[in-house]
């Protein structure tokens, strides 16, 4: 429901829509942690999403003030009230939806390699670059259609959609930093009976992307909207493919 109220808040003015996207945001971290509990302990689940959260509050709070690790920005009003004034409230559960969900397609993507010795460090790569594609597609939403943040004028004359490069960089190796202390929390500790691939972060991979894409075609921002729809099915492509292996 949440989900189909931001998308007709594109087309359509909508009074309450800070409230929507609230609703929308919280929702989704939900979801992601409510899928993760049915292989997990509650404690486990809970200390991961803290994890997440703490690490990716802390450096966006950094990156507000110093403009490091991410770029010269301010947050803007749709990112709802701040914490101390420095933070966004929502921010936390962004990282959360995100970085976690990432992580789930990675899994979709891994699965037939999921007995390899190497295989919690491929997790942790390959989620980073998930993370990495994501807010390739997120920061046209973000900046241009939602206005949650602004980009600040930078010296490098390198950016996408007004983001600097590094920003998409410093994101995948936060995601990467993030994983690396979160993971011990995620693995399943008891044997278990066999089950199918979890296709929950697929879903939502795939439905924020359309919103993203939906948001940026509104606007006409044809070249970001395209590059949405390749990384979207792109990334559906192997998690669908990983998964029937």
């Amino acid at each position: 429901i949440a989900f189909a109220l931001e998308l007709f808040a594109l087309f359509e003015p909508v009074k309450f829509i800070a409230e929507i996207d609230a609703g929308f945001v919280v929702l989704a971290a939900a979801a992601t942690l409510a899928a993760i509990w049915r292989r997990l302990p509650l404690q486990n689940v809970l200390l991961a999403a803290g994890g997440v959260a703490l690490i990716g509050g802390g450096l966006s709070a950094i990156g507000a003030r110093t403009n490091l690790p991410f770029g010269p920005f301010v947050y803007g009003q749709g990112c709802g009230p701040q914490i101390f004034n420095i933070l966004p409230w929502s921010v936390p559960f962004i990282w959360v939806v995100i970085v976690l969900n990432a992580r789930g397609m990675a899994r979709l993507v891994l699965r037939p390699w999921r007995k390899n010795k190497s295989y919690g460090y491929r997790v942790i790569a390959l989620s980073a670059l998930f993370v990495l594609l994501f807010d390739l597609v997120l920061e046209p939403y973000a900046f241009r259609v939602k206005h949650l943040w602004l980009w600040l004028p930078t010296e490098l004359p390198l950016t996408w959609q007004g983001a600097p490069i590094m920003n998409f960089i410093s994101w995948g190796l936060a995601a990467a930093l993030m994983l690396f202390v979160i993971t011990p929390a995620l693995i399943v500790k008891k044997p278990r009976s066999k089950t199918g691939p979890e296709l929950h972060s697929l879903a939502l991979w795939l439905g924020a992307i359309a919103l993203c894409a939906a948001g940026c075609a509104v606007r006409e921002f044809w070249i970001a909207m395209i590059l949405d729809l390749v990384i979207g099915v792109g990334g559906a492509v192997f998690a669908i493919r990983g998964a029937i292996w």
